[in-house]
């Protein structure tokens, strides 16, 4: 069950997704099956629902669009490369800039946007993992006070005070397969 988020709240926050001009279900989207989990709880499947960039960038759908849902949900888009900035004025404009990732084959695409953006911890590389924080790395908003717990002056002083964490993770070891799904 997801604990933050009601089912239905989880899927009016769907619906209200796939408004968005463009917009498509990739998969999930639904309460789950037979279950017996308390209304106050979710019981929904794995959710991904496509935004085009251009309509996730307008004033009207951005705040929708990067919602932090904890709950197995993600927002996904596509982008040419002479798109960058875009992609680059999506990941500034986010109120909380504390986990992120960057998962691609192409290091220039990495550098650009690692050079250009501001978060905590941040994966990075072909394996990157792309949510949470582990243990044994750095969690916070590396000077960023806009995600800087409760946004009182101290709050933010400390946070001027932490670093940036980057994992990389460019070189694949010879012989290494994905894990299978579990």
């Amino acid at each position: 069950p997801v604990l933050t988020h009601t089912t239905k709240d989880f899927l009016d926050h769907t619906f209200r997704l796939l408004e968005i001009p463009g917009a498509k279900l990739m998969f999930g989207g639904k309460e789950l099956d037979n279950h017996n989990i308390p209304e106050v709880y979710g019981a929904v499947e794995p959710t991904a629902v496509f935004v085009p960039l251009k309509e996730m960038l307008k004033d009207e759908h951005f705040d929708v669009c990067t919602t932090e849902i904890f709950a197995p949900f993600q927002v996904v888009t596509t982008f040419a490369d002479d798109e960058m900035s875009l992609v680059i004025e999506a990941c500034e404009r986010m109120s909380n800039h504390l986990t992120a990732a960057v998962v691609s084959n192409d290091v220039e695409f990495q550098t650009a946007i690692l050079a250009n953006t501001v978060n905590g911890t941040t994966y990075a590389g072909r394996r990157a993992r792309t949510t949470g924080a582990p243990q044994n790395h750095w969690f916070g908003p590396a000077g960023d006070a806009r995600g800087a717990g409760i946004g009182t002056p101290e709050a933010i002083k400390m946070v001027w005070s932490c670093h940036r964490e980057i994992i990389m993770d460019t070189v694949v070891p010879s012989g290494w397969e994905q894990p299978k799904a579990t």
